[in-house]
């Protein structure tokens, strides 16, 4: 009986100092293997946390870079509208380049032009004396009128034929009222009466405007003094004269007038 419990003492005893040893085994064991985890669970940790900076620096280059990329593109846009406005103005100047160049062309043809009507008038008043009258005609105004009448443009065409030949001359054109009305009235209608004459020259006998000389004279210098209806008809008139310095012409005898009425 003795022995039995003996025998289970020491069985028990080896069991506990058996269990002892294994775990202490286990510890041993496990440790390194747990730290080695946990080192790798830190370097796991360490590597997701440089990911995720990785990945947030690589979303702001990203943003940066498209950020650069909008940029550039509004900056190219910017030029591409710049460049057409500048081609836009260029055009511009070069039309209004090309209209002053015709508008100068234009003035140099007027001023060679008016040179040389001017070198004409200055012939013409050098030599004032050597023209004498050659073809006159009177043309007759209905009583406050100053349009030209049938037998006034028969007058003024027959003039105009007359001079056809010459190569130096002017005219002189004179319109004149009768006596009713305010001098102020009769000097405005006599000046539309010798205008209407002026126009008829230039637009229907090509007649150059710089070889007639116009004056409105009112009811200054009546044809008629009477005071009867037939002589204020006469005194409503605008006499043309034509003066040459042609020496074959100057010797020749003006023409009858061409008197026209109403």
């Amino acid at each position: 009986m003795k022995t039995h419990l003996v025998m289970s003492i020491l069985v028990t005893g080896a069991m506990l100092t058996g269990g002892c040893a294994t775990k202490k085994y286990v510890r041993n064991t496990t440790a390194p293997i747990q730290a080695k985890v946990d080192q790798v669970g830190e370097q796991a940790n360490r590597n997701a946390a440089a990911t995720e900076e990785a990945r947030k620096e690589i979303k702001a280059v990203d943003e940066r870079a498209e950020s650069g990329i909008s940029a550039a593109k509004e900056r190219a846009m910017t030029a591409d509208n710049k460049a057409g406005e500048a081609m836009n103005k260029a055009g511009e100047a070069m039309n209004k380049a090309t209209e002053a160049s015709t508008t100068a062309t234009d003035a140099l043809s007027k001023a060679d032009k008016n040179t040389t009507e001017i070198s004409a008038i200055r012939n013409i008043v050098a030599n004032i004396d050597d023209y004498k009258p050659v073809s006159e005609a009177t043309v007759n105004f209905a009583f406050g009128q100053d349009k030209l009448t049938k037998e006034g443009k028969e007058a003024l065409d027959k003039l105009a034929a007359d001079k056809s030949n010459l190569k130096r001359f002017v005219c002189a054109v004179e319109g004149f009222t009768d006596k009713v009305g305010s001098i102020e009235y009769n000097n405005a209608l006599s000046q539309r009466r010798a205008n209407t004459v002026v126009n008829y020259l230039v637009t229907q006998h090509d007649i150059p405007l710089y070889r007639i000389y116009m004056v409105g004279l009112g009811s200054q210098k009546p044809a008629d003094e009477g005071k009867t209806r037939a002589a204020r008809s006469k005194n409503r008139r605008v006499e043309v004269k034509i003066y040459s310095a042609d020496q074959t012409m100057a010797s020749a005898s003006p023409s009858s007038n061409s008197n026209v009425t109403r």
